[in-house]
């Protein structure tokens, strides 16, 4: 069996032993070129991937795959379409980094709100810090916690604001009904720019697809509070970078945590988001709410089963409710209701 791993330089040591015991584990670097990607995968009979494109050309090339695993949750660089023409499975581990997510996003929050990253940088700096305007942070309690997308993640995130701070934590989620957001201490608002208006705190937490591309654009960020910050751990499109970074030079908003980005890694120059480097209110971490030694540990093993799924043969337990896994048919089952 030769097993393909891409993005090695996400660690992932007992993973890899593992798979070595059941093949030729072949570990590919983040950025490799279609075309290379393409010749390792010509004879491949599993490939992992993390951030990597899979596309329909290396998905055609690989004569032997037997299935796709991304270990992680996003599976927007797999082309799904071509995996299903070919009867390829595609899975991916959606329930590893809930609570862990979550946990980073509101990381965030209080740091945005305390100003714990400038204070940090002046005490480092000259040893001290009087207690001017200039620092001044701000309470949770009390205030009101928006929730774009009041998914699992979102629901955790939601807990810690209210039960947690005491915060009034409304979301915007269509598909769930008021009565199902009460459950969770959590008010509906039915119109995106009614919650961006009202929230002293906005945190994304829906996935990305075509009608959530950029649901934060120039006109959202307009009707946010001038003294209101943006969270987002989930995906960097669900945001017009763009329109984001004006907001924040122009500091139209107070600030933003973000942990996720369209184009990753970032640079110090030449990248869309660089200028956000010099705001000491902007908080950026590089992808990695996700990354505590449980969630790894969860993630490796759930992995592995995947894998073993695919290598033997097995149909491969599709845990996803993403209408795009949930299409396929062939070599996959799902958990029973």
């Amino acid at each position: 069996m030769k097993i393909i791993r891409t993005d090695q330089e996400l660690e992932t040591p007992w993973l890899d032993a593992e798979l070595r015991k059941r093949g030729d584990l072949v570990l590919l670097p983040d950025g490799i070129s279609e075309k290379a990607f393409i010749e390792e995968s010509r004879n491949a009979d599993l490939i992992l991937m993390c951030y990597t494109p899979v596309t329909a050309a290396v998905i055609d090339a690989a004569e032997c795959l037997k299935g796709i695993v991304k270990y992680g949750v996003g599976i927007d660089a797999i082309d799904i379409p071509a995996a299903i023409a070919k009867g390829v499975p595609v899975v991916n581990i959606p329930e590893y980094a809930e609570e862990t997510v979550a946990e980073g996003a509101f990381a965030l929050m209080i740091a945005l709100a305390k100003k714990l990253v400038p204070l940090d940088r002046q005490m480092r700096a000259t040893g001290w810090a009087w207690p001017t305007q200039r620092w001044m942070g701000s309470d949770i309690a009390g205030k009101t916690v928006g929730i774009v997308g009041l998914g699992k993640i979102g629901k955790s995130f939601a807990r810690m604001a209210g039960q947690g701070f005491r915060a009034r934590v409304i979301s915007y989620t269509p598909g769930m009904s008021a009565e199902e957001m009460a459950e969770y201490g959590v008010e509906k608002v039915d119109d995106l720019h009614d919650l961006l208006a009202q929230s002293d705190f906005v945190s994304l937490h829906c996935t990305l697809n075509d009608t959530t591309r950029h649901i934060i654009g120039a006109a959202e960020l307009q009707a946010m509070k001038p003294t209101a910050f943006l969270i987002n751990s989930s995906r960097g499109a669900l945001v017009d970078e763009a329109a984001l970074v004006a907001a924040l030079t122009e500091g139209r908003i107070a600030g933003a945590g973000i942990d996720v980005f369209s184009a990753e890694p970032l640079s110090l120059s030449g990248h869309l988001m660089s200028p956000l480097f010099t705001l000491p209110n902007v908080l950026m971490l590089p992808h990695l709410t996700f990354y505590t030694a449980e969630a790894m540990e969860r993630l490796e093993r759930e992995t592995l089963e995947r894998c073993d799924e695919v290598l033997e043969g097995r149909p491969v337990l599709v845990k996803s409710h993403d209408p795009r896994l949930r299409a396929q048919a062939k070599r996959v089952r799902f958990p029973q209701a």
